[in-house]
């Protein structure tokens, strides 16, 4: 099994990186472990701690349309160049928590998604260079208000909100190429979306060194790679789960947005 690097909060609310072992143990790295964290002689166990989101990054960047027949459904065209758009980091949340559906919305999507992790700091760079730059995999749910997301034209209100880009569980460091990507929802065992990772339209090292020639990507920034055929709508009291084999799963559930309170 590969290496799963996990980030993590104590009881006593510090926050930590570390390996995940077999026990569900996590071995403590002195530093996010793309910025060279080593091994310390601490470990918490399991009923210690509780998952956080893998990183966390200074911004998301997405991609549209990276899939041909994603491209269909949603009646458009292949862009024939890589298709952006941002997520604030407010919308990360880990995987077991709750996707909040916003009373703004009647419809609010799944997309599952292979993200990348950012490892070096990272400008102008070719696909080649820009291989060596993504320290790491995880998987995204780049959930969006499809309404809004027709209504505006824009895509900032319909992927912003928070609690919209479930992240997790962990980060490998190693991916098959042609790793499947599946989403589930609820205990149906035929997934609504299946593909394999190399199907996608722009690739990862071609994705990374596009978006370096626009802004500088930092260390622990993620990049979401865009999601396959069969998004559809997700209800109040769903649970979606995401899985790319090699990596995990990412599940989550949707619940109603409940006013802040002041």
């Amino acid at each position: 099994m590969a290496q799963r690097y996990i980030r993590i909060q104590s009881q006593e609310g510090r926050v930590y990186y570390g390996l995940l072992q077999l026990n569900q143990a996590v071995q403590v790295l002195d530093a996010p472990p793309w910025l060279q964290g080593q091994l310390t002689d601490l470990q918490l166990e399991s009923d210690n701690y509780h998952i956080l989101a893998p990183c966390a990054p200074s911004k998301i960047v997405a991609v549209g349309k990276n899939y041909a027949d994603h491209a269909a459904e949603m009646g458009t065209s292949v862009p024939q160049e890589p298709l952006l758009f941002l997520k604030p980091p407010t919308s990360v949340i880990p995987t077991a928590t709750n996707i909040l559906y916003p009373p703004q919305s009647q419809r609010i999507d799944y997309e599952g998604e292979l993200a990348l992790v950012i490892g070096d700091r990272t400008l102008e760079c070719t696909p080649e260079q820009a291989q060596m730059k993504i320290w790491g995999y995880t998987i995204a749910n780049d959930v969006t208000a499809r309404d809004l997301q027709r209504r505006d034209g824009q895509w900032t209100r319909a992927k912003g909100f928070d609690t919209f880009c479930p992240l997790g569980p962990w980060i490998v460091r190693e991916l098959n190429p042609a790793a499947q990507l599946q989403t589930f929802l609820n205990d149906n065992a035929e997934p609504v979306q299946s593909a394999y990772i190399d199907q996608m339209v722009f690739s990862p090292p071609v994705l990374v060194s596009y978006i370096s020639q626009i802004m500088t990507l930092m260390p622990g920034d993620v990049v979401l790679t865009g999601t396959p055929l069969g998004i559809g709508p997700l209800q109040i009291g769903d649970r979606v789960r995401i899985e790319i084999e090699g990596i995990g799963r990412l599940e989550n559930t949707i619940v109603k947005r409940q006013p802040a309170l002041r």
